[in-house]
C-alpha cells in the first residue's frame, strides 16, 4: 500500500461514492525493544538469530521475566504483536534447562495448533520434540507421539474427550509438565468459556495428583479484563502484561455503506456482494486482500462472485475461499498461497482470524459486524504487517447494530474493547464436568468447596441420588461404564442432532439442541457448505435429522411460540422512574408449531404446514423492562399499537446488544408482551439463549441505559417508512416479524429513557 491514496482507491472502486461513508487514520507505531537476555541457553541466541529476533519487544521480555519468577502470566496485545514468542521462548528455555520437562499447548482451532507447530520446528531445536495431537492425527501414531514427544499441541476438546480422562496413560507427561500454554483465551467466554475452565481445573486436579504444578501463559486479543479473565479461567493468580511494544503501519480505516435499492421499504445492496466487489477490485490492483464474512456460505459466495469478475483479466485463480469444514491439505494450500503471492484474495470465516500465519496482507475487509471489538482489531491487524500501510474497510450488513455504527464511527473504531465472562457456577455445565472429574479420580469431601464451586454439592448428592455417582468411603464415584465425557458437547448447550443423509448414510453435519426444532423440523430446507437439503424427518429418539438432497427454489420459515416465566428475581435497578429493570432467572418454553414455504427469489407465500413437535423448556438468565400504562400513554401507544411497538423495539435492543457483551445476536432471544402474569404489566426480556445463562443479559442489565439509548437511536435514524432489518426486522422473530410498529418503537423508548433521564 506504499504510495497508494486508499481514499482515491476506494472512490475509484465505489459506482456511487455514497457508499463511502467514512474515513480515519491511525498513524503508524514504532517499536520498543530490549536487548536480548544475556543468559539464554545455548543454542538459542544462535537460532533466535537465524529466525532474524535480534531484540524482544517490551512485553515479551516482560511476560519472560513474569514466568522466570515462576509467575503465570497472560499476554493481552494486538495482532501481529509476536505473543507467540511470549510462550516460545521460556517454553524452549525451560526444555534446554530440563530435558525431563514438558509441555502443553492449548489453542481453540487445530489450524492453529498445526501453525505453532511449524513455528516451534522453525527453531531447529532436536530437544524440543514437538507433536500435534488432535481429531487428525492417524491412530497408529498416537501412542508413539505419547512415549516420545515434550510438547503436545492440541485443542480443548482432545484434552476434554481424550488426554484427561486416559490420565493414567499420560501420567510420565503429566507428571513433568512445566509449561500450559493457552492460545486466544479471549475465546473461551461465555458457555464455551465456562467449560474451558472447569476443564482447565480437571487439569490442575489431575497434575496434583502425579505431584507436577505446571505454570500458565495465556494469549490473548486486547480485551478489557485480561487478568481477571485469565485468573477465572485457570483458578490461581495470574499477572496481565498489557503494554504492547510491537510496531503498527499505518492504517486507513473506511466505513463502506451498500446502497438502498428501495429507500421506503429499506431494501439496500448485500454486503457480501459488496464485498466481493471490493474484493476484486482490489486484487485487480494487485492488492494482497482477506475479507472476513460471517458464514461458511458467504465465505464462497462471496470468493465466486470476485473470480466471476476477475475472470475476463485472467486473475481468476489469484482468489480462493478457506473455511471450517475443508480438508486439512485444502486449508494449508490456501495459507501457503497467501505467504508466497500465488493468491491475492481470500474470503474467509472467522477460521482466519485466530493468529494463523499468512504473511503481508495489504488490506482488509470485514462484512459486517464480526461480534466483538476483540474481533474487530483481531481481524483488522491481519493487514499491514512488516511495515507496510494497511486498509481495513468495514461493510455494513442489513442489521440494527451495523447501521448505529455507520452513523456513529466512535462507536465502531474508538469504542473500548469488552471484558470476557466465564461463569464456573452454572450448573448446567458444572454439574457434567463434576461427573468427568468422579471419573478421572474419586472425588474427596470437600474437594469442590462452596466457597469457590457454589452449588457442586448439591449437584454431587442429586447425582448420587439419581444412581449417575456412587458414594462409598467418603469418596465420590462415577457409577457409569465408560467416561461421561463424550456426552459433554463443549462447543454447544445441550447434546446436538445428527443430519443424516436418508439414502446414503452420510454424515452430513449436526445442529446444537437449540436450533434442531427450528432449522431441521420436518418439512425443513436445510443448507450445508453450499448443498441444499429437505429434511424428511426428526427422530427425537436418535436425535436425528433425515434429508434429502434438494434442487427446488424455495425455502422455510419456522413460526415459533414462546412464553417465559419468572422464576427468582436477582436484582432491580433504581433510577428507572415509574418503569422497572429487573434482572433474574427464567424459563423460557418455546414450541415450532408450523413452517412457511416461500419462494425463494421472490419471498412469495406458498404454504403455512403445521407441525406436532414438543415444547423446549430452557431455564436461564434474563433482564427486563417492565412498562406501565402511564408511560405508554406518555408514549401515545393505545391498545392497538402496543403490542407492535413493543416488538419492534425487542428487535432493535436484541440487534444492538452485541455492542455491549461479548456476544452474538443468534445467542440471545426474546419475549415481549403487552401484559406479563409474572410482572403484571407490559414488559420486554431479553434472555441468555443457554441453559444456566452465559452472562450476556447481566452485562446488558448494567448497561441497559446506553443500550436502549443505541436502540433509539438506531431505529430514528433509518431511513425505512415502516420497519426493515436494518432497524427491526429480525431474521430469527419465530411470527414472522408480525406485528412491527417502527414509529410506535421509537415513542416508547423515548417516554423510558425519559423515566430514566
Amino acid at each position: 500500500m506504499d504510495g497508494l491514496d486508499a481514499e482515491s482507491l476506494l472512490r475509484r472502486l465505489s459506482v456511487a461514492t455514497s457508499r463511502l461513508a467514512g474515513l480515519d487514520r491511525l498513524e503508524a507505531r514504532a517499536a520498543r525493544t530490549v536487548m536480548l537476555p544475556d543468559d539464554l541457553p545455548a543454542p538459542l541466541p544462535q537460532r533466535l538469530d537465524l529466525l532474524g529476533i535480534k531484540a524482544l519487544y517490551l512485553h515479551q521480555a516482560e511476560a519472560l521475566a513474569h514466568l522466570r519468577a515462576r509467575r503465570n502470566v497472560v499476554v493481552s496485545t494486538g495482532s501481529a504483536s509476536g505473543k507467540s514468542l511470549c510462550y516460545q521462548l521460556p517454553l524452549i528455555e525451560r526444555i534446554l534447562h530440563d530435558p525431563l520437562a514438558t509441555a502443553l499447548y492449548l489453542a481453540p482451532t487445530k489450524a492453529l495448533a498445526r501453525d505453532q507447530l511449524r513455528s516451534l520446528r522453525a527453531f531447529r531445536l532436536p530437544q524440543v520434540r514437538a507433536a500435534a495431537y488432535d481429531g487428525d492425527t492417524p491412530r497408529g501414531e498416537r501412542d508413539a507421539i505419547r512415549r516420545t514427544a515434550n510438547v503436545i499441541l492440541t485443542n480443548p476438546d482432545m484434552l476434554h474427550l481424550g488426554l484427561l480422562p486416559s490420565h493414567r496413560r499420560w501420567g510420565d507427561f503429566l507428571h513433568r509438565l512445566a509449561l500450559v500454554v493457552i492460545d486466544e483465551c479471549h475465546v473461551a467466554r461465555g458457555v464455551f468459556g465456562t467449560h474451558i475452565a472447569l476443564i482447565l481445573r480437571r487439569l490442575r486436579r489431575i497434575c496434583a495428583h502425579y505431584s507436577s504444578e505446571p505454570l500458565f501463559v495465556l494469549a490473548s486479543a486486547t480485551i478489557a479484563n485480561p487478568g481477571g479473565h485469565a485468573t477465572n479461567l485457570v483458578g490461581l493468580d495470574v499477572a496481565e502484561v498489557t503494554d504492547d511494544g510491537s510496531p503498527r503501519p499505518a492504517v486507513t480505516l473506511a466505513l463502506w455503506a451498500p446502497p438502498l435499492l428501495d429507500p421506503v421499504a429499506g431494501v439496500r445492496r448485500s454486503a457480501l456482494a459488496e464485498t466481493a466487489d471490493l474484493l476484486a477490485g482490489l486484487v485487480e490492483h494487485e492488492l494482497a486482500t482477506l475479507a472476513f464474512v460471517k458464514s461458511r456460505k458467504g465465505a464462497e459466495l462471496v470468493a465466486g462472485q470476485a473470480r466471476k469478475l476477475l475472470a475476463p483479466i485472467g486473475l481468476e485463480p489469484a482468489v480462493r475461499a478457506y473455511r471450517a469444514g475443508y480438508l486439512p491439505e485444502e486449508r494449508r494450500a490456501v495459507e501457503r498461497g497467501l505467504i508466497d503471492g500465488s493468491l491475492l484474495g481470500v474470503s474467509a470465516t472467522d477460521a482466519l482470524e485466530l493468529g494463523v500465519d499468512v504473511g503481508r496482507l495489504d488490506a482488509v475487509l470485514i462484512a459486517g459486524w464480526p461480534g466483538t471489538a476483540a474481533s474487530l482489531w483481531q481481524q483488522a491487524g491481519r493487514a499491514g504487517r512488516r511495515d507496510h500501510e494497511a486498509l481495513v474497510v468495514f461493510v455494513a450488513a442489513d442489521d440494527p447494530l451495523d447501521h448505529y455504527l455507520l452513523t456513529n464511527p466512535a462507536q465502531l473504531w474508538g469504542r473500548p474493547v469488552e471484558a470476557a465472562v466465564a461463569d464456573i457456577t452454572n450448573p448446567y455445565v458444572l454439574g457434567p464436568h463434576l461427573r468427568c472429574a468422579a471419573w478421572e479420580l474419586p472425588i474427596h469431601a470437600g474437594e469442590f468447596p462452596s466457597d469457590q464451586f457454589p452449588g457442586a454439592s448439591e449437584l454431587i448428592q442429586r447425582d448420587v441420588a439419581d444412581g449417575r455417582l456412587r458414594e462409598r468411603g467418603g469418596r465420590v464415584y462415577w457409577a457409569g461404564r465408560g467416561s461421561p465425557a463424550a456426552e459433554v458437547n463443549i462447543r454447544s448447550a445441550g447434546a446436538p442432532f445428527s443430519i443424516v443423509e436418508a439414502e446414503t448414510g452420510m454424515l452430513v453435519g449436526d445442529v446444537d439442541q437449540a436450533r434442531a426444532f427450528r432449522t431441521v423440523h420436518p418439512g425443513a430446507i436445510y443448507l450445508h457448505q453450499g448443498e441444499t437439503y429437505r429434511v424428511r424427518g426428526l427422530d427425537l429418539d436418535r436425535r436425528a435429522a433425515l434429508v434429502d438432497p434438494y434442487l427446488g427454489d424455495e425455502y422455510t420459515r419456522p413460526r415459533v411460540d414462546t412464553d417465559i416465566t419468572v422464576l427468582e428475581v436477582v436484582d432491580t435497578a433504581p433510577g428507572w422512574g415509574q418503569c422497572q429493570m429487573a434482572r433474574g432467572r427464567v424459563e423460557v418454553t418455546t414450541q415450532v408449531l408450523a413452517y412457511e414455504r416461500r419462494r425463494l427469489l421472490t419471498d412469495e407465500p406458498l404454504e403455512l404446514v403445521p407441525l406436532d413437535l414438543p415444547p423446549l423448556r430452557l431455564v436461564t438468565q434474563a433482564l427486563w423492562i417492565v412498562v406501565p400504562r402511564a408511560v405508554r400513554d406518555a408514549a401515545g401507544l393505545d391498545r392497538s399499537r402496543l403490542p407492535g411497538a413493543l416488538h419492534a423495539a425487542e428487535h432493535a435492543a436484541i440487534g444492538l446488544l452485541p455492542l455491549f457483551a461479548m456476544c452474538d445476536r443468534w445467542d440471545i432471544g426474546g419475549v415481549s408482551t403487552p401484559w406479563h402474569p409474572d410482572t403484571g404489566d407490559a414488559s420486554i426480556f431479553i434472555y441468555d439463549g443457554y441453559p444456566g445463562g452465559a452472562g450476556i443479559s447481566e452485562r446488558g442489565y448494567h448497561t441497559a441505559q446506553a443500550l436502549f439509548r443505541a436502540t433509539r437511536d438506531t431505529v430514528l435514524a433509518c431511513p425505512c417508512a415502516t420497519g426493515c432489518p436494518s432497524c427491526v426486522q429480525s431474521p430469527k422473530c419465530g411470527n414472522g416479524n408480525e406485528p412491527l410498529d417502527k414509529g410506535g418503537s421509537v415513542s416508547l423508548l423515548r417516554a423510558v429513557l425519559r423515566e430514566r433521564d
